[in-house]
């Protein structure tokens, strides 16, 4: 469509409404006034369109608005009383919907929408509030669940899928069209495309071809005025802003077109676990610190992540397990050859190594038997991993020496259910310039550390006490983690790093500067950039979106 008929239509809705301020509109109203309008909408954008609205609006009496809203909800603390929730939760069915659900929320007085493609979202901004209830102002979920078509073509050696389908229902589709093509993002199959994508997306592949968002090559995005855009028609700026600009700053990610990477017909697999225990900390300690020497300096075509949780020695103390979990792109004696040069202290044998396809590799990395049919990635339903828990991530350029693990491993034992994954960089990460997508993080770093605590029941003095578990292991991991700043992942929000506290007129720049510097870096005056100049009103917001840069600013 025109985009000057667009623009028409959209003040022509804006008249006939005749609501200038949110404020100014009851939830009911909204509830009631929204669905009518996107319907009419829909209809305006694409008059011969057949599908229908009727059945996609789910208000908080619906019989099924709970399980709507918490079927990907992977943090349940996220899913508390207290958390303020969607008035309204729209799965629109084309992407006519969702053009019509941002013209409406604007012409219906600047409705807050929040946008969810998949849910794996450590403080639930995608689906909730982090603000009070008193604070928070009435918001609209716009699921995505129901887009979630994925075209291959190997010929093209690409494939667009739509932003509710999952990483594994892409890593799938895949593997139905070519034994020998992947693609390299997250070993989390449930992630939702397309909000994994947008804060960069890293996988077991990411040393040998980098991240998701590395390996984008177009994408459809509804914008803040209601417009459909590809790569072409939103420009250079917008388009690297959103591979890994973090989702809901910049608009609502309708697809992406990715390239397809190599993988051999064998790839190799390894889980090997070591103990450190107090009768043998030092040996324990020794592998851990040769990892952290050589994982990003080793071959490429290998990925060693180190999972690090309590195990209970034989004496019935705790201890600290640390599980070494590979994916080689090459079969078991390459393997052996490689690991031998240059991390023989793992002592990894024959046994330890099992050759698989690629797509194999995905159902071992999340925990599939062996033999399962990789039509499960197709099934659609709540995480199996859904927890109470509380997350914060860290970069590191240099190995933590023994004693600071030392250190670590005694506040580490003080928490019930702690867990930390170590993923290793260097490889084509190294290669990568900083400024080639907003993800910054790239050459010099030797791992990113994820820190997680979970608990089973929303329980507010559990809740305090693994946050301040969580506050002193990030204090520890300070004396050893970038500096200046102190980085993080941004698909790994963190609020307590910072936050937005309000959209219209209180966004501080500055503000944003606290926790933006720490996920983006240089980058985040940019993206600052992109954002004032494609969303000047800052409609598309939340606690951690992109704010706009002040007057005066370039």
């Amino acid at each position: 469509m025109d985009s000057h008929i667009f623009l028409l239509l959209t003040l022509y809705i804006l008249l006939i409404l005749s609501i200038s301020n949110a404020s100014t509109i009851s939830n009911q109203k909204i509830q009631e006034s929204f669905p009518i309008c996107v319907a009419k909408q829909s209809k305006t954008l694409i008059p011969q369109n057949s599908t229908t609205t009727n059945n996609n609006f789910f208000t908080t009496k619906s019989p099924s608005y709970t399980t709507i809203f918490e079927s990907t909800a992977q943090n349940l603390r996220c899913s508390s009383p207290s958390m303020p929730k969607p008035i309204l939760i729209f799965t629109p069915l084309s992407e006519s919907h969702v053009q019509a659900a941002v013209v409406c929320a604007r012409a219906l007085g600047n409705i807050q929408l929040r946008l969810r493609s998949g849910g794996h979202d450590y403080e639930g901004i995608s689906y909730t509030s982090q603000l009070l209830k008193s604070q928070s102002p009435p918001f609209v979920l716009i699921d995505l669940r129901n887009l979630r078509t994925v075209n291959v073509s190997i010929p093209e050696n690409a494939a667009w899928a739509q932003a509710g389908a999952t990483i594994g229902e892409l890593y799938y589709r895949i593997s139905q069209k070519s034994r020998t093509h992947g693609f390299p993002a997250g070993i989390c199959t449930g992630l939702g495309v397309g909000g994994h994508i947008t804060g960069g997306g890293y996988g077991a592949l990411m040393r040998k071809y980098g991240l998701g968002a590395d390996n984008v090559i177009d994408a459809r995005i509804v914008d803040a005025k209601g417009n459909i855009l590809d790569r072409k028609t939103m420009g250079e700026d917008l388009f690297w802003a959103i591979r890994g600009g973090g989702g809901g700053s910049f608009g609502i990610i309708l697809a992406w077109k990715v390239r397809l990477v190599k993988v051999p017909l064998i790839v190799t697999v390894f889980t090997v676990s070591k103990t450190v225990d107090q009768q043998d900390r030092q040996g324990g300690n020794k592998i851990l610190e040769k990892w952290q020497k050589v994982a990003d300096k080793i071959d490429e075509n290998l990925f060693i992540r180190v999972i690090i949780q309590p195990t209970n020695a034989d004496n019935n103390t705790r201890s600290i397990q640390t599980i070494y979990s590979a994916l080689f792109l090459g079969g078991a004696k390459k393997l052996l050859e490689t690991t031998n040069a240059g991390f023989p202290e793992l002592g990894l044998t024959k046994d330890d190594c099992v050759e698989m396809s690629w797509i194999e590799s995905v159902l071992y990395s999340v925990g599939y038997p062996r033999n399962t049919s990789p039509a499960v990635l197709l099934q659609v339903g709540p995480s199996p991993f859904r927890n109470y828990f509380k997350a914060k991530s860290d970069f590191f350029k240099q190995p933590i020496p023994e004693n600071g693990l030392n250190g670590l491993w005694k506040i580490f034992l003080e928490e019930e259910s702690p867990i930390m994954i170590w993923t290793p960089y260097g490889g084509i990460m190294s290669r990568i310039q900083e400024t080639e997508t907003p993800f910054p993080h790239r050459n010099g770093f030797v791992f990113m550390a994820q820190y997680l605590t979970t608990w089973r029941s929303d329980n507010a003095s559990v809740r305090s006490e693994r946050y301040g578990w969580m506050r002193r292991l990030y204090g520890y991991m300070g004396g050893y983690a970038s500096k200046f700043p102190r980085e993080a992942y941004v698909n790994y929000r963190d609020v307590e790093l910072g936050m937005n506290r309000g959209r219209l007129g209180n966004t501080s720049f500055v503000d944003g500067q606290k926790w933006g510097v720490k996920y983006f870096k240089g980058n985040f005056k940019r993206l600052a950039r992109v954002k004032s100049s494609v969303d000047p009103d800052n409609f598309f917001w939340h606690e951690q979106s992109i704010p706009v840069l002040p007057l005066g600013m370039s």
